[in-house]
């Protein structure tokens, strides 16, 4: 049986001070939800991602699957800090076991001066160097040149449960200048599996600021992608690019005018990378 009109809740998630932040559907008893309908809730709800969640037997466990407006997407940070504060709002804080296609996320949730808080555990990550191909054509895509990247942070293709192209710029103003082929990047990031392109630019070794292009949901960009930011913390702690345990601020959306703020705490013996953040009900 299908529901048909099941309740959507929408957050938006990774929110700074209460505004800002990337909205997402939560839809807490996704039971009897089949695919077509899941990614037909998802495309009317329109945002880049809908978290679809079913209760497991035991406490605090749960099922969750993540649809885009045009297909299923095996892990997404923001929706599931959307859907932990979703939880904690109606059932109390503490930490949530979540099944998802990408594997086992645990998430804490805790109340803050900000409303609740969550940080998500990501699956354990990993990083590559991009090969020529893949930057050559990424860059054609993003309109840059390799002068425009910056050498401390090699093009990597990162992963926390999805893969991400990792690009660092070395002047701010090129990241808020971005103008990108849509098409060619589409074609660039289905060829290669990427989720979204992690584009940053480092004010220190410790703050980033971040635009995520995200083709692949139909999304131009995405204000805060819990996803990215994870894998790029792993990318942080495998080139030795910070010294664990250390805690890592991702600013991301303000050029779009929805400024996020995604905190990344990167362990030393620990192949996982938490991502914290809030959510607010929209």
């Amino acid at each position: 049986m299908t529901h048909q009109h099941p309740d959507v809740l929408r957050y938006a998630a990774f929110t700074d001070g209460g505004r800002g932040g990337n909205p997402a559907g939560v839809v807490l008893d996704a039971a009897g939800l089949d695919d077509h309908a899941r990614l037909r809730i998802a495309a009317q709800v329109g945002y880049s991602e809908t978290a679809f969640v079913e209760a497991e037997d035991e406490p605090n466990r749960f099922r969750v699957r993540y649809f885009s407006p045009q297909a299923e997407v095996a892990f997404c940070g923001h929706a599931t800090i959307a859907t932990a504060v979703a939880i904690a709002e109606r059932a109390g804080v503490g930490t949530l076991h979540l099944a998802t296609p990408a594997g086992p996320i645990a998430v804490a949730t805790e109340t803050g001066a900000d409303g609740v808080t969550a940080t998500l555990t990501s699956v354990p990550t990993r990083t590559r160097p991009t090969r020529p191909a893949e930057l050559s054509a990424a860059l054609a895509a993003l309109r840059w040149t390799a002068a425009d990247l910056d050498p401390r942070y090699p093009a990597h293709v990162a992963f926390a449960g999805n893969d991400h192209l990792v690009l660092a710029v070395r002047e701010r103003p090129v990241l808020a200048a971005l103008d990108y082929d849509y098409p060619a990047l589409e074609k660039a990031m289905a060829e290669h599996g990427w989720t979204t392109a992690h584009l940053v630019w480092a004010e220190s070794p410790t703050l980033f600021h971040a635009r995520d292009p995200f083709p692949p949901g139909g999304v131009v960009e995405d204000p805060a992608t819990g996803a990215a930011a994870a894998a790029f913390g792993g990318y942080l702690r495998d080139l030795s690019l910070v010294d664990p345990p250390a805690r890592v601020t991702i600013l991301q959306g303000a050029d779009m005018g929805r400024l996020s703020r995604l905190l990344v705490d990167i362990r030393p013996d620990d192949p996982r990378v938490s991502v914290t953040g809030t959510a607010a009900p929209i």
